[in-house]
């Protein structure tokens, strides 16, 4: 499974290019794609949403939140703000459930590059992985 952030689906949605796009038209194609939690909750939350748009967000497979998630969140972002790292709470969850998971995250926003250098969180990379 590959985890999509929202970032990327929007970006899917939209037409626009990138690896990021590539990975989620793969993903989906390969039903592949998972979400996180937190990115569905951000995708149903803009009230312009198309219905088509609604359907295919909540058909996806999320990622349950397992026992001690909310711990496991608290410390890995007080440790990146302790090496002085502005972390967003949301980006935070949406991290700790795809590393719960042991499950790559598909995004074109840098801010998750903190996480992996702290937590060990993989971000998917077109050019080395193939769907079969």
């Amino acid at each position: 499974m590959i985890a999509i952030d929202t970032s990327s689906l929007i970006a899917y949605l939209s037409g626009s290019a990138g690896p990021d796009v590539e990975a989620t038209d793969l993903a989906l194609a390969h039903r592949q794609a998972v979400l996180p939690p937190i990115v569905l909750s951000e995708l149903l939350s803009d009230p312009r949403l198309p219905r088509d748009a609604h359907r295919l967000f909540t058909g996806l497979p999320v990622l349950d939140l397992l026992a001690g998630f909310w711990e496991r969140a608290g410390l890995l972002r007080a440790k990146l703000l302790a090496r002085g790292r502005k972390v967003a709470l949301a980006d935070t969850l949406i991290a700790q459930a795809c590393l719960d998971h042991d499950t790559e995250l598909v995004t074109r926003d840098g801010d998750f590059q903190p996480f992996v250098h702290a937590a060990g969180l993989r971000l998917f990379s077109v050019s080395r992985r193939r769907f079969e």
